[in-house]
């Protein structure tokens, strides 16, 4: 039974800051630093627009190169601020914490076991990520909860008001032993959710997360959900996300009601010598007063851009080069985590 005292937030609630990791020469980005480095960089100056950006560095060297090329990029120095701490890759959204909100405005970082997306990558480092910011005094009094059970935040989207969104194909792949209903009760449980939306349609050829539901389908306000679609009958994406459509379709809220729903455009074949890489534009974030939207070069940039801002009015569309980024299998959420207002 879930506690309404306390609820996982939705990303549009207002945020006390963004965490992200700098790439550096010891994570998979070395063969391709210089160009990541650039998207890291136009992301901290759209972010540091808006709101504080915590940036967390392997070592002095990779901090003082994060530095000068922030303030090449114009980031807004004021809005910065560094912790050093050992990690594997980048990817905070899966390895950075989950934070629920108390009804008193207190804050619970759950710090889920990371597993390197059911052991394909290795992720000691990253897995002890959180408990590295707590110690460095990141998060001041909010309580900290180590939960043994893997989790990853790309895996989930919450509404804020009690609905947690998910896909089949992830979560079973992290716990095969484990009926539905028994990864849905730790769901309600540690999440505080009273309503778990399933979809068990949707991929994306190049992910390597199991399909996880950023990069598929997000909450916005109004009852709403945007997703990637597929106007292609030709791509072997076609019929699958059509399938995941009619999901969508189907949902109701938890007071019954269908959602809105935002279909994005689905944007060229984007290949790496010979591989496709998984380009989505459900891969946004959202800051205060802003949402940042992936481009990828593509004639489609614009019109999901579009799509976005109509989903969430009255925020500034700032687009961000993410091409690079698709190389390692992920995009612009996946690099980052929203960090709720009264945390840090």
């Amino acid at each position: 039974m879930s506690d309404a005292s306390w609820r996982l937030p939705a990303e549009w609630e207002p945020q006390s800051a963004v965490l992200i990791a700098w790439p550096h020469a010891g994570t998979d980005w070395h063969s391709r630093l210089a160009e990541v480095e650039s998207t890291y960089a136009a992301l901290a100056a759209a972010v540091t627009r808006f709101e504080p950006l915590l940036v967390v560095t392997a070592d002095a060297a990779v901090r003082a190169r994060a530095q000068a090329l922030l303030r090449a990029a114009g980031a807004e120095e004021t809005r910065l601020r560094f912790v050093q701490l050992p990690y594997d890759d980048t990817w905070l959204r899966d390895s950075g914490p989950i934070t629920l909100l108390g009804s008193d405005g207190r804050c619970e970082l759950l710090d889920f076991r990371f597993t390197g997306w059911g052991g394909k990558f290795g992720a000691e480092r990253d897995d002890a990520l959180v408990d590295g910011l707590v110690r460095a005094g990141i998060f001041g009094q909010a309580r900290h909860r180590r939960i043994d059970w893997a989790l990853e935040g790309g895996a989930i989207e919450s509404d804020g008001r009690g609905s947690v969104l998910t896909t089949w194909r992830c979560l079973h792949q992290r716990h095969p032993q484990s009926a539905r209903s028994e990864i849905e009760t730790m769901l309600r449980e540690s999440l505080h959710a009273r309503h778990v939306l399933w979809l068990e349609h949707g991929y994306l050829e190049g992910d390597d997360t199991d399909a996880h539901i950023d990069t598929l389908a997000r909450f916005a306000p109004g009852d709403a959900i945007v997703f990637q679609s597929c106007e292609d009958d030709a791509d072997p994406h076609h019929a699958e996300l059509a399938r995941m459509a009619e999901e969508l379709a189907a949902l109701r809220t938890f007071d019954g009601r269908p959602y809105t729903l935002h279909a994005l455009p689905w944007p060229r074949p984007i290949l790496d010598e010979g591989r496709r890489l998984a380009a989505s534009y459900a891969n946004y974030l959202i800051v205060n007063g802003a949402v940042l939207v992936p481009a990828y070069g593509d004639a489609a940039d614009e019109a999901a851009a579009r799509i976005i801002a109509a989903a969430h009015p009255d925020r500034t569309v700032v687009p961000i080069p993410c091409r690079p980024l698709i190389w390692q299998n992920g995009s612009l959420h996946c690099i980052t985590m929203q960090l709720p207002a009264g945390l840090v």
